[in-house]
């Protein structure tokens, strides 16, 4: 007897092949049949006529690393039909850490997460936090190890090549990584430490990483003026190590990349036709999010927090800043040179700055806009967030038709706190599986269903090398999710980002309904999924 059984749902399976109408029993946490009609007898039947039944999306990009810990019904997520997201990004991330690095991680990505209070930081390996992960949470996470982080661990903060030792010892720290259960290494290159690293040292780690059967997620180092060469850059740097690429949030943003999107892709098409492994995912937004202190040239911030407060104090240090950001554009701003009404405040201490952009407030109050960039970081000590006003919806569109393309959010969901966090934070985090359906399918039909449902599934199974998930396939995890074609849409909006979708009835993560009839049951069935010497385990 099936422990569950779904009637007549259009199976859209994960492989792009056309969706038809099936019965699908689930018994013991696993696909156990697909068929046109089962037989009764299951201890729970769902009639699921009008209904599309798929597998639990992946989001490839997340940033749920504290927030899975503090609030474990993850429901921002999971009520999108996520089952399994993908932690550590953009090199930086709370594993593996020591008792000297992890307060000033703590500090440098509370933007991203918020910093709570009272909360236990008791692990130090990659191994020990996807423990932490197994305590239970709603649905299942992956990770990658941070290199920013690994190069914090080796050599601190320093702006500067390795030593042969510190090098050594990166290695040592991914290959460890790694044997714990991680599926890859992520860079934030445009990040302090991450960006520190030369081409030679990302080749060395990334030989390490395929070695063990892993793959590379660099946030690379323009996205703006130097976008093109930096994505030729992390291709070379694949080419070079035999690693396979997974280029994160693959956009191109700022003016000087507006319809340049298919530059882009003959790029990357060039480079897969010559051997190159390349995936790659995006968010279906045009502003970006990050953290205030990233537009800092990286000389500012070399030394971690407390050297880039020190030099935010000093008038000759901030002049030499504003320069290089208003006049240059210096790599922190993609190599252009600021527009401050691009920049909207998403999270701060001071809760009348949230949903200003920086140009607003310094007209609100006669200060130079750098001014008041500079006075917002020390205030914030350097946990200010923002949102980046600097898409293109020509560039979205085509970008996400590509056949590698795979679904992220870049989720930032932080931790709102007395003291202040991300009062109104991206609307990605809650609406981005949903609006791949209900915008970008049924009202633009930029992609099919059966299309944009594989990009969400079975083609990021495929880069984790999941073997038994992201399909709807007889022995394949029971990780799914159930949809009404006609109603689902994001309801998350910039003025109130946390509102849950709507058209998404059912989430079962391993065979267990998260989310029953639309409202979540406090099920916790998610657990880290870690790989192994050939694949990954649970």
């Amino acid at each position: 007897m099936s422990g569950l059984l779904i009637r007549g749902a259009t199976v859209v399976d994960g492989t792009g092949a056309p969706g038809r109408v099936a019965d699908v029993a689930v018994t013991d946490g696993r696909v156990e049949a697909v068929d046109d009609r089962l037989p009764r007898g299951a201890r729970r039947e769902i009639d699921a006529s009008g209904l599309v039944l798929a597998p639990g999306f992946i989001d490839m990009h997340a940033h749920s690393d504290l927030r899975l810990l503090v609030e474990r019904d993850h429901t921002a997520k999971v009520s999108q039909g996520v089952t399994t997201e993908v932690l550590g990004q953009d090199g930086l991330s709370y594993a593996p850490v020591d008792d000297e690095t992890l307060p000033a991680i703590r500090q440098t990505i509370a933007g991203w997460n918020g910093d709570p209070d009272g909360f236990d930081w008791s692990w130090r390996s990659v191994g020990e936090y996807l423990d932490r992960l197994d305590e239970g949470i709603a649905v299942n996470a992956c990770y990658l190890v941070p290199q920013g982080t690994v190069r914090v661990l080796a050599m601190g903060w320093d702006d500067r090549p390795p030593t042969e030792a510190e090098l050594d010892r990166q290695r040592d720290l991914v290959a460890t990584g790694m044997r714990e259960g991680a599926v890859g290494m992520s860079s934030g290159l445009t990040y302090v430490p991450g960006m520190y690293a030369r081409d030679d040292e990302l080749v060395e780690l990334c030989r390490v990483v395929a070695s063990l059967g892993g793959f590379y997620a660099p946030h690379h180092r323009s996205y703006g003026a130097g976008a093109l060469a930096a994505y030729a850059e992390m291709v070379e740097v694949s080419r070079r190590s035999g690693c396979p690429l997974h280029l994160a949030h693959a956009t191109m943003n700022f003016g000087v990349n507006a319809g340049r999107a298919p530059d882009l892709l003959r790029l990357l098409d060039d480079a897969i036709a010559g051997g190159c492994d390349i995936t790659f995912d995006t968010y279906p937004y045009l502003p970006g999010s990050t953290t205030l202190a990233a537009l800092l040239p990286s000389w500012a911030s070399e030394g971690g927090p407390a050297a880039t407060l020190a030099r935010l104090a000093d008038a000759g240090t901030r002049e030499r800043i504003r320069h290089v950001m208003e006049v240059d554009g210096s790599d922190g701003c993609h190599g252009v040179p600021m527009d401050w009404d691009t920049i909207e405040i998403s999270g701060s201490r001071d809760p009348s700055a949230v949903g200003r952009t920086v140009a607003e407030l310094s007209a609100a109050s006669g200060r130079p806009p750098f001014e008041v960039f500079c006075e917002r970081l020390v205030a914030d000590e350097l946990g200010t967030t923002i949102l980046q006003h600097v898409g293109h919806e020509d560039n979205v569109q085509t970008i996400m038709r590509h056949p590698v393309h795979t679904g992220g959010s870049d989720g930032i969901l932080p931790l709102v706190t007395e003291a202040g966090a991300a009062a109104k934070p991206h609307p990605r985090g809650w609406g981005t599986f949903p609006r791949y359906l209900g915008r970008y399918v049924r009202e633009l039909g930029v992609l099919s269903l059966e299309e944009c449902v594989a990009h969400l599934t079975g083609r990021a199974a495929r880069r984790l090398r999941l073997a038994d998930r992201g399909l709807v396939r007889p022995g394949f995890h029971a990780d799914l999710v159930l949809f009404d074609p006609e109603t689902v849409r994001d309801t998350a909006t910039f003025d109130a980002p946390r509102r849950r979708p709507e058209g998404i009835p059912y989430v079962f993560v391993g065979g267990v309904a998260v989310i029953d009839d639309g409202s979540h049951t406090g099920a916790l069935p998610g657990r880290s999924l870690r790989r192994g010497p050939d694949t990954l385990t649970r």
